[in-house]
C-alpha cells in the first residue's frame, strides 16, 4: 500500500477561496518556502525578483483559454444542452462534457446562437464525456469567441467582470479548458524587471485539460490514472534552457502545467532537455526523481488533489502541509484567484 488519500487533506476555512482576482494581479501574496529546510517567508508577489538571480530562466506556458462553454438547444426536442469543450482531437471533432449527458446520444444534433454554429453527436465517452463534430460558415474561433463563456473552475461562484482577468498576460496558444494560474500573478511591467536583472524568459505550451479538477477517487494513490494534455517545446525554447543549465543557471518553473512539460521531456530523454510535443499523463507524487525543474511559483490547490501530491513530491509532504497550515493561519488566499508560493 503506497500513500493514501488523507495523506493530503487539510482543513480550508471556505472563506479562504479567492472569488475574484486582485485589481493588481502582483500585489498577490507570495510564500516562500525552502524545500530543504522547510523555512518559510512572507512576501509580496512583486518581491519574487529578490528570489531570481541573474543566469535563472523562468518558464511560463503560453496556452490560452478558450471560451469553452456553450450553450445550446436540440432543434427536434427544445431541448437544453450545456456543452463544455476539452480537447480538438482533429478537424471540427471536439472532445466534450455535456450536461445533461443522458440525453446527448449519438446522433444527437445541437444549434448554438442563431444557428451559425451546430454539432452533432457522435460518441458516447465514459464521464459524460461526448465526441461531437461542428458545422459552420466561417472561422470557427471567430464563433466560439462570440457564442462561448470562459469556463471558471466549479468552486469560483462569481461572475468574471473581465474575462482577460482568467488569462495570463503572455496567453497566445488557444486549447486550455482552465488558466495555467500561477502564471496570472506576472504583469509585463515585472516581466520587464525580471529579464533586465538578466533572468531569462522562456515559453513552452501546455493546454490544460479539466481532468485538473477531477477529484481523486482512489484511496491508494498509486491507483489514481492521469488525465492527458497537450504539451510543445520549440527547439529555441531547449536550446535556451540548455544554455541555462549549463551555465549554472536555475531553471524556475511558473505553475503545475510547465513542472508537467518540463519533467515529461526530462523522464523521455534521461534528464535532458529536448525539443518535444505530444500528450502527457505524467503523475508527479512523493517517490518521483526530479529530472530538470529546480525551483517553481505555484499557487495554493485543493486538498487531496494531484497537485498537492506533486507539490509534496519536491518539498516533502511535512514540509507542504505546514506551509498550507502557515497561510491559512495568516489567512492567504487559496486556489486560482489566489496567493502564491515560491518553492525553492
Amino acid at each position: 500500500m503506497g500513500l493514501s488519500l488523507s495523506d493530503f487533506d487539510y482543513d480550508l476555512p471556505h472563506e479562504l477561496i479567492a472569488q475574484t482576482p486582485l485589481k493588481e494581479r502582483d500585489a498577490s501574496r507570495l510564500l516562500v518556502l525552502d524545500h530543504e529546510t522547510g523555512a518559510l517567508e512572507d512576501k509580496h508577489f512583486y518581491d519574487i525578483l529578490d528570489e531570481l538571480h541573474a543566469g535563472d530562466a523562468v518558464v511560463m506556458n503560453n496556452t490560452r483559454v478558450l471560451p469553452a462553454r456553450l450553450y445550446g438547444v436540440k432543434p427536434d426536442t427544445g431541448g437544453h444542452e450545456e456543452v463544455l469543450l476539452l480537447n480538438n482531437t482533429e478537424g471540427d471533432k471536439w472532445e466534450t462534457l455535456m450536461k445533461p449527458a443522458k440525453r446527448a446520444k449519438v446522433g444527437t444534433e445541437v444549434v448554438f446562437g442563431d444557428g451559425q454554429l451546430k454539432a452533432t453527436v457522435t460518441e458516447e465517452l465514459e464521464h459524460g464525456g461526448r465526441m461531437i463534430e461542428f458545422h459552420y460558415d466561417g472561422i470557427f474561433m471567430e464563433i466560439l469567441e462570440k457564442l462561448g463563456e470562459t469556463p471558471l473552475p466549479p468552486y469560483i461562484k462569481e461572475k468574471l467582470d473581465d474575462p482577460e482577468m482568467y488569462q495570463t498576460v503572455y496567453a497566445k496558444e488557444n486549447g486550455s479548458a482552465a488558466a495555467p494560474t500561477a502564471g496570472l500573478h506576472w504583469t509585463k511591467e515585472l516581466l520587464a524587471k525580471a529579464e533586465a536583472k538578466g533572468v531569462k524568459l522562456i515559453y513552452l505550451t501546455l493546454h490544460v485539460g479539466l481532468g485538473t479538477f477531477r477529484p481523486v477517487d482512489e484511496d491508494d494513490i498509486d491507483d489514481h490514472k492521469m488525465h492527458s494534455e497537450f504539451y510543445r517545446l520549440t527547439p529555441e525554447a531547449a536550446a535556451q534552457l540548455n544554455e541555462v543549465r549549463q551555465n549554472g543557471g536555475r531553471i524556475v518553473a511558473t505553475g503545475t502545467t510547465s513542472i508537467r512539460t518540463l519533467e515529461t521531456i526530462g523522464t523521455k530523454f534521461n534528464g535532458e532537455i529536448k525539443s518535444d510535443s505530444g500528450w502527457t499523463d505524467i503523475f508527479i507524487k512523493p517517490g518521483y526523481q526530479w529530472q530538470v525543474v529546480d525551483a517553481f511559483i505555484t499557487n495554493f490547490h485543493l486538498p487531496k488533489s494531484t497537485l498537492v501530491m506533486l507539490v509534496a513530491a519536491f518539498t516533502g509532504r511535512d514540509n507542504i502541509l505546514n506551509a498550507y497550515q502557515h497561510a491559512i493561519d495568516e489567512r492567504y488566499r487559496f486556489f486560482s484567484f489566489g496567493d502564491a508560493m515560491f518553492i525553492k
